[in-house]
């Protein structure tokens, strides 16, 4: 919530909430384990269009700091890469908020305690944030080095359209 100022009747100014949304976009992965930075390279995309209302943050996708990140959110958008035996490039939504991630949906990650187990743990704590959507795109290749895919390169556009319509419907950005 921001605060604005209001004038009290006594002439004084006082903060008072506003009930502006706090939305989060986090781009999730490794830049140098090729498409599993598919999330932070769209990340960097959508923060290089300065929005000033979204916070927007890059994570490597370790369970507790992900809660971190989305502790005072109201509505979170994370991006990330997944390894589901897919067309690689297929993008796909997911609701969180009302559903677990599909165990056929693996989101690529060296951490025990990643995304799918750390919406778990805040879904049973009562801490998941009013509305979570992951944008998964099914990744090429996870091997150690620079830059994406050619498959994961070519809907990277697309991606970041999803994203900007997320935010849009968030937010009411144009």
């Amino acid at each position: 919530m921001n605060l604005t100022p209001t004038v009290s009747g006594q002439g004084e100014v006082l903060p008072q909430e506003s009930a502006e949304l706090r939305v989060l976009l986090v781009g999730i992965g490794n830049e140098f384990r090729r498409d599993d930075g598919a999330g932070i390279f769209a990340a960097r995309r959508i923060k290089g269009q300065k929005f000033p209302l979204i916070t927007i943050k890059e994570e490597a996708g370790e369970g507790t700091a992900l809660m971190e990140a989305w502790n005072k959110a109201d509505a979170v958008i994370l991006v990330d890469a997944v390894s589901s035996h897919r067309r690689p490039g297929t993008i796909d939504r997911l609701d969180l908020r009302s559903m677990a991630v599909p165990k056929s949906v693996r989101l690529f990650s060296t951490h025990a305690f990643g995304v799918a187990q750390a919406v778990e743990l805040a879904r049973s704590m009562g801490t998941l944030p009013a509305k979570v959507v992951l944008l998964g795109v099914e990744g090429e290749d996870f091997s150690p080095g620079s830059g994406l895919s050619s498959s994961v390169q070519t809907v990277m556009s697309r991606l970041e359209k999803m994203i900007l319509d997320e935010l849009s419907a968030l937010t009411s950005l144009p």
